[in-house]
C-alpha cells in the first residue's frame, strides 16, 4: 500500500478492480481546506481517460508491473511475438494490446513492454520511428512549395500524409503516438 503523495507519472493503480496507469498528476494545497492530488488516468486494458481527485495521504493500492525492453520478431496470426534479449525468452502479445502501434513496427524494433502478473498490459514505442516510403504518387515539377501533401505507404504499410515533392524510397520520420510525418531523414 502507498499514499497519493507517493504518485508519480507511470505509476499504475489498482481501483474498483482495474488498473489505471497515471498520466499526469498535481498536488494541490488550497488556501482554505485540506490538500488533494489531481490527476489524469488512463485505463491499462480499454485506454481509458478520466480524471479522478484523491484526498492527500489516503491510503492506495499500486500494481506491481515490470517494464522490460522486447525485440520485436514476427506476426502470428493476430498476435505478436516479441524476444527479451537478457534470457531469449519469447512472449506473445495479442493484438488487441498492441493496436495501432503495429503500423510503426519493424521487425527487430526494440518496445517496452509493461507485464503485470504475467500478462502483458501494453507496449511503448519510441516517440518516433524511420520508416520507408515503398508507394506514393510522384511529385510534379513546381510542387516544391510549401503546404500541399499527398498520401504515401511506408513499409509497414501505414499510409501518411507526406510533402508533394518526397519520393518513393525516401526515409521518413514518422510520430508513433499521431501518425503524422515529422521529416525526411538523410543516411
Amino acid at each position: 500500500m502507498a499514499t497519493t503523495n507517493d504518485i508519480k507519472n507511470g505509476t499504475v493503480l489498482k481501483l474498483e478492480g482495474n488498473l489505471w496507469s497515471i498520466i499526469e498528476f498535481q498536488h494541490v494545497k488550497p488556501g482554505k481546506g485540506g490538500a488533494f492530488v489531481r490527476t489524469k488516468m488512463r485505463n491499462v486494458r480499454s485506454g481509458k481517460v478520466v480524471d479522478k481527485t484523491f484526498n492527500a495521504g489516503i491510503k492506495i493500492e499500486t500494481a506491481t508491473v515490470d517494464r522490460r525492453d522486447y525485440q520485436y520478431l514476427y506476426k502470428d496470426g493476430d498476435d505478436y511475438v516479441f524476444m527479451d534479449t537478457s534470457d531469449y525468452d519469447q512472449l506473445t502479445v495479442p493484438g488487441a494490446i498492441v493496436g495501432d502501434y503495429a503500423n510503426f513496427m519493424l521487425e527487430s524494433m526494440m518496445v517496452t513492454i509493461a507485464i503485470h502478473e504475467g500478462s502483458p498490459l501494453y507496449i511503448e514505442l519510441p516517440a518516433s520511428v524511420v520508416l520507408e516510403i515503398t508507394y506514393t504518387e510522384p511529385g510534379l515539377q513546381g510542387d516544391r512549395s510549401t503546404g500541399g501533401t499527398k498520401p504515401a505507404t511506408v513499409e509497414t504499410g501505414y499510409e501518411i500524409q507526406v510533402p508533394l515533392f518526397l519520393e518513393q524510397g525516401t526515409k521518413v520520420k514518422v510520430d508513433t503516438r499521431t501518425g503524422d510525418y515529422l521529416g525526411r531523414v538523410n543516411e
